[in-house]
């Protein structure tokens, strides 16, 4: 595996930073998780914008443009013949004191790792997910806004573990007001009545770039969606359930805190969208082995 770091390519032995670094310390910096299909980056663009809107509200300065960003993305996929996998873009704010402040800190550092991954069983995309809520309350916005895609994923960790240890690989968290805000890695959506929900962002909600693909294909087949306050009640009492990642895809679920949705199988409108979101990623993206 050849990993970019700033401007060069060293092999996975040799990929180091500084244990001063304040990613490594405090969880200083952004990140991105990108797909590539078929020998094409899938949303890269949009994955590169997210990352400087992240950047910006943490005010770390990307020592690269959008499109340095993007090639060096591509490049790094070519270098590594990944046609098909899963590409982690990491900014670091950089080597720094022991202290917190990070005008302390030298150059930020970029990281590109491409790889594959594989986040749920197999098993689990054909016969649907079980999935959990857990006390672990998602972040506060005047606290670390959800919003920003940080190196600070402790929130989510702690919720996962929560949910591994009851036995679930998934679980749905809740904001401080006790609506559902997502999942530790995914979003969340349902479906009620040929209508499909999802939770807003300002309940807590990542901008999911999956989120919102899966938000257009399915107004491609007539279901309207909106993004209501959403309870519990409201997700044991629907007729769908599926979660939205990059790293995830489209999962279906068939069964939230014990109670089975719908009829405990693989929803109709889910199924259509997995098909018409594997479609796209057939023909939508950069390509990694363009003829210059």
């Amino acid at each position: 595996m050849k990993v970019y770091i700033n401007g060069k390519f060293y092999s996975e032995k040799n990929s180091k930073i500084s244990v001063f670094d304040h990613g490594l310390l405090y969880g200083d910096g952004v990140f991105e998780g990108i797909r590539a299909y078929h020998g094409r980056v899938f949303k890269l663009k949009e994955h590169i914008d997210r990352l400087f809107y992240s950047a910006k509200a943490i005010l770390l300065n990307i020592p690269m443009s959008k499109q340095q960003l993007m090639d060096a993305t591509v490049e790094t996929c070519r270098k590594n013949n990944l046609n098909d996998g899963y590409v982690r873009l990491v900014v670091t704010r950089g080597a720094g004191t022991l202290g917190l402040n990070p005008n302390r800190c030298s150059n930020p550092q970029v990281i590109i790792i491409a790889d594959t991954i594989q986040l749920y069983p197999a098993s689990l995309y054909k016969k649907g997910m079980e999935i959990v809520t857990v006390a672990t309350t998602r972040n506060h916005h005047n606290a670390v806004n959800p919003a920003i895609k940080s190196l600070n994923y402790l929130n989510n960790i702690l919720a996962k573990i929560e949910a591994n240890t009851a036995g679930y690989e998934e679980a749905i968290m809740l904001n401080s007001e006790g609506y559902v805000a997502e999942c530790t890695g995914d979003n969340l959506f349902i479906i009620k009545d040929n209508q499909m929900f999802t939770p807003s962002l300002s309940s807590g909600a990542l901008h999911g770039i999956t989120r919102q693909t899966s938000i257009d294909l399915v107004g491609e087949l007539g279901v309207p969606t909106s993004e209501p306050n959403l309870t519990r009640y409201d997700l044991y009492n629907a007729d769908e359930c599926f979660l939205t990642g990059t790293g995830a895809e489209i999962v279906p679920v068939v069964k939230i805190d014990e109670r089975k949705i719908g009829n405990g199988k693989p929803g109709k409108i889910t199924k259509k969208l997995v098909k018409a979101y594997q479609e796209l990623t057939k023909v939508s993206g950069e390509p990694i082995n363009k003829i210059k």
